[in-house]
C-alpha cells in the first residue's frame, strides 16, 4: 500500500458513520470515486453507487459490497448536573466502554467526552463481578449543568470512540471501524484498478452501503435496485490467531495469510470455486472459512434478492471486532484487492454461475 491509498485508507476510518449517520464517510468515497467511476449516485436510503460499465451490451451485472457503517453510540437523554447519557448502535460489549475517550458529533462541530462510572472503590463486592449496563454509564463532557451540555448537545446525535489508525509493529495496522471501512476501501481500490487497467466486460457496481450493522438494511435496497448477477460482500470476520479463540468452534484463520473465502449455503459453488481458482493461478494466499448457514453480512440479503444472486463472501481477517482497537494485516487488504480485481476479468456470462 503506498502512501496515499494508506492516506486514503486512514481519512476514511477518521469520517465517522455509525448506522443511520453514514453521510461523512459517504462524501469521503465519493470525492474518492470522482474521475473512477463512469456515474455516482446516492439512493434514498444513504447507499454510495459508483458504476463502470462493461464494454458489451448486456454484460453480466456484478456488485461488490463494502459497508461503511460501524458501530457507535446515540445521545438518550442529559441529566440535570449537564452528564450524557447514550444507547449503543449496533454490538457492543458493555465491558469496554467505560473509561473510553469518545467524541460526539454534534451539529456544530464535535464534542470530546469520556465514558464514566461509579469508582470501583464504591461498589459492593458482588457488583463487581457483573457487567456495568450501559444505563449505568455516562458521558461527561465537561459541562456545568443541564443547560450548558443541551447546548452543545442534542439527543439523537451520534458518538464514535475517539480513536484514530494507527501503526503497530511489521503490517499490523490498528484503528475503530475496520468493520467495516476497510471493505468499502477494498472496494474503492478495486474499482480504481479496474479504471487502470482497463477492458473489463463485467458491468461492475462499487456500492458502500449504509445500516449494515442493524440488518443489512442498505445491501437489501441497493441489491433490489441494481439487479446483479453476482454479488460479493466484502467484510471482516474472526481472526483465531490470538488468546480465547475457540479454533474447534470457528476455524484457524490468521492475520497475514491473505483473505478469507467463505464456503456454505450463502455462497454460490462455481462463483467459490472460480475465486479459488484465481487466487491459485495468481499466486494469491487466501483461507478457507465454513458457513453453515446464512452469513450475518450482505451477502445474506443479496444472495435471496429478487429470483436470486451468485454470492460470495470474501473477508479480511480481524482481531478485537467491534472494540476501538480491531486490529489487521495491511498485506491481506492488499491481497484482497488483487483477488477481487483478478476475478473481475476471469467473469464470463451468468449462466456459468448457475449450480449444476
Amino acid at each position: 500500500m503506498n502512501q496515499q491509498d494508506f492516506d486514503f485508507l486512514k481519512e476514511l476510518v477518521a469520517a465517522p458513520s455509525p448506522s443511520g449517520y453514514e453521510q461523512p464517510a459517504q462524501r469521503r468515497l465519493r470525492a474518492e470515486m470522482q474521475g473512477v467511476a463512469d456515474e455516482i449516485r446516492t439512493d434514498l436510503m444513504g447507499n454510495v453507487i459508483a458504476r463502470i460499465r462493461g464494454e458489451k451490451e448486456n454484460a453480466t451485472k456484478v456488485m461488490l459490497a463494502g459497508h461503511c457503517d460501524e458501530i457507535g453510540f446515540i445521545v438518550q437523554y442529559i441529566d440535570d448536573n449537564g452528564f450524557i447519557y447514550f444507547q449503543p448502535i449496533g454490538g457492543i460489549d458493555p465491558h469496554i466502554v467505560p473509561g473510553q475517550r469518545v467524541t460526539i458529533h454534534a451539529g456544530q462541530g464535535p464534542i470530546l467526552g469520556v465514558v464514566g462510572k461509579k469508582p470501583i472503590h464504591l461498589m459492593e463486592s458482588k457488583d463487581r463481578e457483573t457487567v456495568v449496563k450501559f444505563k449505568n454509564q455516562f458521558i461527561d463532557i465537561g459541562a456545568a449543568g443541564k443547560e450548558e451540555a443541551a447546548g452543545l448537545v442534542a439527543i439523537g446525535d451520534p458518538i464514535t470512540f475517539a480513536v484514530a489508525l494507527e501503526r503497530l509493529q511489521g503490517d499490523r495496522l490498528t484503528s475503530r471501524a475496520f468493520d467495516d471501512k476497510m471493505g468499502a476501501f477494498v472496494v474503492a481500490q478495486v474499482l480504481k484498478e479496474v479504471r487502470r487497467r482497463g477492458s473489463c466486460e463485467v458491468d461492475l457496481y462499487g456500492v458502500f452501503t449504509v445500516q449494515e450493522e442493524i440488518g443489512l438494511r442498505g445491501a437489501k435496497t441497493s441489491a433490489y435496485g441494481i439487479a446483479p448477477d453476482i454479488g460479493i460482500a466484502i467484510d471482516v470476520s474472526f481472526a483465531t490467531d490470538c488468546p480465547e479463540i475457540e479454533k474447534k468452534e470457528l476455524g484457524e484463520i490468521k492475520l497475514g495469510q491473505g483473505p478469507i473465502l467463505s464456503r456454505g449455503a450463502n455462497i454460490n459453488p462455481r462463483l467459490f470455486q472460480l475465486l479459488t481458482e484465481t487466487a491459485r493461478d495468481q499466486e494469491i494466499p487466501f483461507q478457507v472459512e465454513a458457513a453453515a448457514r446464512a452469513t450475518g453480512t450482505d451477502a445474506n440479503v443479496i444472495q435471496v434478492n429478487r429470483d436470486g444472486v451468485a454470492a460470495a463472501l470474501v473477508s479480511v481477517p480481524l482481531r478485537y471486532m467491534h472494540t476501538p482497537v480491531e486490529v489487521l494485516s495491511e498485506a491481506d487488504l492488499d491481497a484482497t484487492v488483487r483477488l477481487l480485481t483478478e476475478l473481475l476479468y476471469r467473469i464470463g456470462g451468468r449462466e456459468e454461475f448457475i449450480p449444476n
